[in-house]
């Protein structure tokens, strides 16, 4: 498993945390106080819960405007929080091309939530990747590699 996949699983673990308890106070210290892992992979999730949270209302819209008729609450917390990390990953993180992150999300998708949760989670990214403006520069650099013939992203 990769250094950046088991950042966005640790993300997921306090990212849920978070939801559970809604106080972001010393969330990460007492996270890691449990945990030995190498500073790459901490540093990556804490970016990732420090983008989310400090994005939350922002990407928290987004989720609501692509999952018409579904409330926050009623996502599960397991998929809400993989969408929230990988919509932060897609608008924010330039270096990351969105098909990674759409099939990372995906792969810690079939390990942690719901058989049906993976056609959710892509369908709703793979929707912002599509219709975002500030998903723009990376849908076009999918479609680049596509029309090149480079699939290997």
């Amino acid at each position: 498993m990769g250094l950046r996949r088991k950042g966005r699983e640790y993300a997921l673990q306090i990212l849920f945390q978070f939801d559970m308890t809604q106080n972001q106070e010393g969330l990460t210290e007492r996270f890691w106080a449990q945990r030995k892992v190498i500073p790459a992979v901490r540093d990556f999730a804490n970016l990732l819960v420090e983008g989310v949270l400090k994005n939350l209302d922002q990407i928290d819209a987004l989720i609501q405007k692509y999952t018409q008729h579904w409330s926050l609450k009623r996502i599960a917390i397991v998929d809400r929080n993989i969408l929230r990390f990988a919509i932060y990953e897609i608008l924010y993180m330039e270096d990351i091309p969105a098909k990674v992150t759409i099939n990372e999300a995906i792969e810690i998708t079939k390990r942690y939530a719901d058989k049906d949760s993976g056609a959710f989670i892509n369908g709703i990214l793979d929707k912002i990747v599509k219709e975002e403006s500030r998903a723009l520069c990376k849908r076009e650099a999918i479609e680049r590699d596509l029309h090149a013939g480079n699939d290997s992203l």
